[in-house]
């Protein structure tokens, strides 16, 4: 059965070491201890596997207990079906935040939109009135000069 090392894992994932080890202490992932002093941490098959389903369970943006629910149901002798369904429960209370999150992104978006599209009308504006004001100051001085010629 193949083992790997921190730093091994680390870049296969593209992670810190200090990660695993917070992943560690979170309960998420506990390798062997090999070494003078267990200082030399070993990690199974299995552990990796366990590291990988918490690297996804991020990116679906679960938490940290969330996810260790999960990777715990995952390795018990547990009824499948009750694992899917619990799997199915956080993935739609996660797919509602994320759904909130996305409405109130568009509305400030939109309120962004607005903002920037009120502030190019006035500058177009200020920018008219400058333009009027300049024609207007080279008009005076060109009859100025015809008026003193």
């Amino acid at each position: 059965m193949p083992t790997y090392t921190i730093t091994e894992l680390a870049r296969e994932f593209a992670i810190t070491p200090r990660a695993i080890r917070f992943y560690e202490d979170q309960g998420l992932l506990s390798p062997a201890r090999e070494g003078a002093g267990g200082r030399t941490r070993v990690y199974s098959a299995s552990e990796r596997t366990r590291l990988k389903l918490t690297l996804r369970g991020k990116r679906l943006g679960l938490s940290l207990s969330e996810i260790k629910e999960l990777v715990d149901m995952y390795e018990s002798p547990k009824d499948t079906e009750a694992q899917l369904k619990r799997f199915l429960a956080v993935l739609a209370q996660h797919r509602e935040t994320l759904e909130r999150q996305r409405e109130d992104l568009e509305v400030t978006l939109d309120e962004i939109a607005a903002h920037e599209e009120e502030c190019r009308r006035l500058l177009a504006a200020d920018q008219a009135e400058k333009d009027e004001a300049a024609s207007s100051g080279k008009r005076t001085g060109s009859r100025k000069l015809e008026d003193a010629a």
